[in-house]
């Protein structure tokens, strides 16, 4: 067992080391979340989307624990029993949906329930998935990749029955379909925008 964690923390790059490498892959990421958004209407969401990442309690965590091929949130877990940089981020971005989950007015178990999220807000989720995805899986990301994670997860998430239907929907068609009908659904009929004008 020592051992095991000692090779484990020698996997886990310094600050100094990691800073530059998590800061690429930070910005990688929210570029394709950016994409995926302006490719649906959401301007706003493209451009603010994770800038709570490069906060110091964010960021700083994240250049400690920096893999490569995971969140280093997973790492600074597994070391101390929770991730400092996730409690900050998850409480300031409204696409996860952890951010929308409140204390009930219903007689409920533990008194929290989730809250159904706005569409906007689910859209920008599953650009932050299909992102995550073409982020740690590189030139083997498939369109089903989003879907596969979200349903490999051994316990079913404290979401919202709605959002959870909705966001299965819109991965489902991902996997099915691929992205070009996925966000043409999502740009039209769940969001209610116009098509996208082609270039001529």
């Amino acid at each position: 067992m020592k051992r095991e964690g000692q090779s484990r923390r020698r996997r886990i790059f310094l600050p100094a080391a990691g800073a530059w490498k998590h800061f690429k892959t930070v910005t990688y990421h929210k570029y394709l979340v950016m994409k995926g958004c302006f490719a649906v209407g959401l301007y706003r969401q493209g451009l603010t989307h994770d800038l709570s990442k490069y906060e110091p309690t964010e960021f700083l965590m994240g250049a400690r624990y920096f893999q490569g091929n995971r969140s280093p949130n997973n790492a600074e877990r597994e070391e101390k029993g929770y991730s400092s940089a996730w409690l900050h981020h998850k409480g300031r971005n409204r696409h996860h949906y952890e951010y929308w989950i409140d204390y009930s007015t219903r007689d409920v178990p533990g008194g929290m329930a989730p809250v159904e999220m706005p569409a906007k807000y689910v859209a920008e989720m599953l650009m932050d998935r299909i992102a995550a995805s073409k982020v740690y899986r590189g030139s083997a990301y498939r369109d089903e990749d989003p879907l596969l994670y979200f349903t490999s997860s051994k316990e079913r998430p404290i979401m919202h029955e709605n959002t959870r239907a909705l966001l299965l929907k819109l991965l489902t068609m991902l996997a099915r379909k691929g992205e070009a009908a996925t966000f043409a659904y999502v740009r039209v009929k769940l969001l209610g925008k116009g098509r996208r004008r082609r270039r001529r």
